[in-house]
């Protein structure tokens, strides 16, 4: 497994097991082994909510992957630069630092369900900061680096970019995901 702190892109991945199957014939490395992600990367498995935070199915659902220009023709400037680059927007100017309606939050690059409002709290920064997912399904959590207790944190359907995890929130899981307005799209509750 590659620990760089992203995620591993499919072309870097088909290179390692390229690389793995010269010493390991793919046929005797069992799926336990390996994990369902490694072997079906063209599939993720997500949980479903409506716009009123409720759970739905859970679903295996295509990887949503995109060129650089199709990601740029599809998103605003600034949500191309914080999803995709990991970027970060100032603080206190995003859409939705201060918004208290109910709701779920969602990927504005592939509209997975990310966040219940249900969860946000106001952290003081000025970014929307959440004490927990909405579904650990739906998130990949990155490495931490160079000593700080922050970890970036991901879609997990299309591996945009949304913000970071740290350590210093709220009970009950002393969490707090400080995420980029830019990554998200608010979904009001009916």
């Amino acid at each position: 497994m590659i620990d760089s702190g992203r995620p591993v892109d499919r072309r870097a991945f088909v290179r390692g097991l390229a690389s793995l199957g010269a010493a390991i014939p793919l046929s005797r490395v069992s799926r336990a082994a390996l994990g369902d992600s490694l072997l079906r990367v063209d599939e993720v498995t997500i949980i479903e909510f409506d716009d009123a935070g409720r759970r739905g199915k859970t679903r295996r659902v295509a990887k949503l992957v995109k060129s650089d220009g199709e990601w740029r023709t599809q998103l605003s400037p600034e949500a191309y630069v914080c999803t995709r680059h990991a970027g970060t927007e100032r603080a206190f100017s995003g859409a939705y630092w201060n918004v208290h309606d109910r709701g779920v939050y969602r990927c504005v690059c592939c509209d997975n369900a990310l966040f219940s409002s249900e969860t946000k709290f106001d952290a003081g920064t000025g970014w929307p900061s959440f004490w927990r997912e909405i579904a650990a399904e739906n998130i990949i959590h990155g490495a931490a680096s160079h000593g700080y207790t922050d970890s970036p944190v991901y879609c997990r359907r299309c591996d945009a970019h949304l913000g970071d995890l740290f350590d210093d929130g709220p009970r009950p899981t002393g969490l707090r995901y400080c995420i980029d307005s830019a990554a998200l799209r608010f979904a009001k509750a009916p």
